[in-house]
């Protein structure tokens, strides 16, 4: 006996993949705006006023690109800063040094003085940055 097979013609609605598409990017839009950083509520200390730095105190350590050492604007080596930073550290320890780098210096020339600075233990020292205004 032989049996005779319909011919189905199946159809997929279409009708609505474009509702459930959009569902499905309000959905994704929603859980990606959730934020998951953890905070800790914490008094943070305030400072009555900030502090000004006095110009003829500080000092300024200059590096150009080829990383030449200038200690307020004189050439200097590594010998002479790190006995500055002695003098500094022993006689006038309120002073700030900033460090004032060119672009172009390599991170080994910076970090050669910064390791400098943590041997020694001084730890009033700041970068100092051109701002976009």
């Amino acid at each position: 006996m032989k049996l005779k097979r319909k011919k189905r013609n199946i159809t997929i609605a279409v009708f609505s993949m474009s509702d459930i598409a959009f569902l499905l990017l309000i959905f994704i839009m929603l859980v990606s705006l959730i934020n998951y950083r953890v905070t800790v509520n914490i008094e943070y200390a305030e400072a009555e006023r900030a502090p000004r730095t006095q110009t003829e105190k500080n000092l300024e350590v200059w590096l150009d690109k080829y990383g030449e050492i200038y200690l307020n604007g004189t050439h200097a080596e590594y010998e002479e800063l790190e006995n500055k930073i002695i003098e500094l550290y022993n006689y006038a320890p309120d002073t700030r040094v900033h460090i004032i780098a060119d672009r172009n210096t390599h991170y080994e020339e910076i970090n050669k003085i910064l390791e400098i600075f943590q041997f020694h233990q001084y730890r009033l020292v700041s970068f100092v940055v051109k701002t976009d205004e």
